[in-house]
């Protein structure tokens, strides 16, 4: 009778385990996040079909591939593979970089016509002299990537001031330059290629025009406190 009772208990020690090991699986994996309005919302200077292709194809994949390398990631910790986690490092910076610079520039979207709130359009005129100024400085950055990248105006919290960096492939701003991204804009072919072929220039002049204000002037907010 004590040996069927040791042999249940370890049973259900090793199906806790395994639930718990489950569990804390489940809790570490990134999901794809639902766009704030409809695949054609941003529209005319967003086409459907670009959404629908960069959302549910593009951010999905980097998603996938995010939990896939964390998984292996994981298992390598696990058995104490240092050389294996090395080794995972690019995949992981490249999918998870994808999968937090997607659903930044998501929010970054909009259709409604905003404004910068006034703290942020204060910033803007300090660090850049107006606005006008800091659009085409932006835009002089984002037209200018080599290959495959993104522009980003970011907060420096040590200089306290507002900076534009460009970033080379999905690496995130703030894991490789420390700046706190508040917008992004994504110069991959597949973010514009459908609508406006090889012309990038015209693709970032028109992005302005749907550029959430309201929720950069939050994540500015948020970077300050």
């Amino acid at each position: 009778m004590l040996s069927l009772r040791r042999a249940a208990s370890s049973v259900v020690r090793r199906n806790t385990l395994a639930l718990s090991g489950a569990a804390q699986q489940c809790a570490f994996k990134s999901t794809l996040p639902e766009l704030p309005y409809e695949y054609s919302a941003l529209e005319p200077v967003v086409s459907r079909d670009i959404m629908t292709l960069h959302h549910q194809k593009h951010h999905a994949a980097y998603v996938t591939n995010y939990n896939a390398t964390l998984e292996k990631l994981q298992a390598a910790v696990s058995r104490n593979d240092i050389s294996a986690q090395i080794e995972l490092q690019p995949a992981l910076k490249f999918n998870g970089g994808g999968h937090i610079n997607h659903s930044i520039f998501w929010q970054n979207l909009t259709p409604d016509t905003t404004k910068p709130e006034a703290g942020l359009e204060d910033a803007i005129n300090l660090r850049f002299g107006s606005f006008e100024k800091f659009k085409n400085e932006m835009s002089t950055k984002a037209v200018g990537v080599q290959g495959s990248g993104w522009a980003w105006l970011g907060y420096d919290k040590t200089s306290k001031s507002l900076q534009i960096a460009t970033c080379a492939n999905q690496d995130p701003l703030q894991g490789t330059t420390g700046l706190i991204p508040l917008l992004g804009i994504d110069v991959w072919e597949h973010a514009y290629y459908l609508q406006y072929k090889n012309v990038r220039a015209d693709y970032v002049k028109a992005i302005f025009d749907v550029v959430n204000w309201k929720d950069v002037s939050k994540r500015f907010a948020d970077a300050k406190a």
